[in-house]
């Protein structure tokens, strides 16, 4: 017993020593190159910045040494070393009070990076979770992917990943057992339900390189074109460019944006975009504490010059509201819906030399016009609440969308004067 807490508080002083130093080191500020907005894929340049430290070295030795006795001598249970460290170093981040300021561990990071990338190694489907239930669901599977090629269903439960239990289980976890390497292949088994069906099905899904699709188009009536955009990833110019193309050759003489429930994403993805649609001028700006100010601007290469509508709603949040600002902003199109969520600050990541990252808010950025929407959002042009008057159980029918109904309406009388 004595050798084992020699060995502990061996490991214990050196790991708070380390963690004290880090705290330090990382209480005199970091500084990246690139700017997005919060949730946001960011550049891994930095440059150390100078900043006083809140507590002294000697300090937080002391009082980390005094919790590694309290654990090691009173604690009930065995520790897991990576997962006190990694408790430390996030409890560092979650001192700040600000919910997007957060430490990733390696694997986790390299999620982050994958989703922003808009690419990963997978079989091609989003997941939720029932939070009454815990059950973990396809709740979409992309076209085109593994998924879909195998027979997996939107609405599918997943009960099984090769031979293991995921019932109850916490959805990050059902995840990482889906992951693995390109070629090989994940066994599921799925419970299905169809009315008051219920089957349960199996499938062996092969896991490949797979793009996610972040836009989706089609042409509605009158010669409307109807883009939605989940979010803002690196590959959502380039399919957005297509999408303009294919609606552009079938003579399209107004378009509807939809960003609803679009969460953000990378910030040179969104100005991108509103590069095809704006002319040249002001996208936004970011600001930090010491007055730094940066401009993101659009080029007189390309723009549109028919009428435009855009949906927002409260789940319209980040780098969807810096679309949305520019667009109100410049009278470039009407927003219809209902006011955006208001997250108007800004997270850089920093990658770490062990494969992790930490995420911390640096400044806040504004709409050209100068507004600040933190926690104040963007009122839309024309307030109206989402209904939907076709069947849940029916695919989405933009038919019967009251919110794209008005848009139509809307955008008829602009294109008519």
């Amino acid at each position: 017993m004595e050798k084992r807490n020699a060995r502990n508080q061996s490991f214990w002083s050196g790991f708070f020593w380390g963690v004290a130093v880090m705290l330090v080191l990382t209480s005199a500020g970091l500084f990246l190159m690139r700017c997005t907005p919060a949730g946001d894929r960011l550049s891994a340049g930095f440059r150390a910045g100078t900043a006083k430290s809140a507590v002294s070295q000697r300090e937080t030795r002391g009082k980390l040494n005094q919790l590694a006795n309290i654990i090691d001598k009173l604690y009930y249970k065995e520790t897991q070393e990576q997962q006190i460290k990694d408790g430390v170093y996030s409890g560092l981040l979650d001192s700040l009070g600000d919910p997007y300021s957060q430490y990733f561990p390696p694997q986790e990071y390299q999620a982050l990076m994958e989703s922003t990338a808009g690419s990963y190694c997978g079989i091609g489907i989003v997941l939720s979770q029932n939070k009454e239930t815990m059950d973990t669901f396809l709740f979409r599977v992309y076209p085109g992917t593994p998924a879909m090629e195998a027979g997996l269903e939107d609405g599918d439960i997943i009960k099984a990943v090769d031979g293991k239990d995921m019932e109850g289980k916490e959805i990050s976890l059902v995840s990482k057992q889906l992951r693995g390497e390109e070629g090989s292949q994940v066994h599921l088994q799925v419970i299905r339900k169809k009315g008051e069906e219920t089957k349960t099905l199996e499938f062996d899904v092969e896991r490949r390189q797979v793009e996610i699709p972040t836009v989706e188009w089609q042409i509605l009536e009158g010669g409307t074109g109807f883009v939605q955009i989940s979010e803002f990833t690196d590959l959502t110019p380039e399919q957005f460019g297509q999408a303009l193309d294919d609606l552009k050759e079938q003579n399209i003489t107004s378009l509807i944006v939809d960003v609803r429930g679009n969460p953000g994403g990378v910030l040179d993805s969104v100005c991108d975009v509103l590069d095809m649609i704006l002319p040249k001028g002001l996208l936004v700006y970011t600001e930090d504490k010491y007055g730094n100010r940066t401009d993101y601007t659009s080029s007189d290469e390309e723009y549109l010059d028919f009428p435009i509508a855009v949906l927002v709603d409260q789940d319209s949040a980040s780098a969807s509201e810096i679309f949305a600002g520019a667009m109100k902003d410049y009278n470039y199109g009407t927003l219809i819906g209902t006011r955006t969520f208001g997250k108007g600050i800004v997270q850089q990541i920093v990658p770490l030399v062990d494969g992790s990252a930490v995420k911390v808010t640096t400044a806040r950025y504004f709409t050209p016009k100068g507004n600040n929407i933190h926690e104040v959002g963007i009122e839309p042009d024309i307030e109206l609440e989402y209904e939907y008057f076709g069947a849940k159980e029916e695919a989405y029918d933009p038919g019967k969308d009251n919110q794209v109904q008005k848009a139509l309406e809307v955008l008829k009388k602009k294109t008519e004067n």
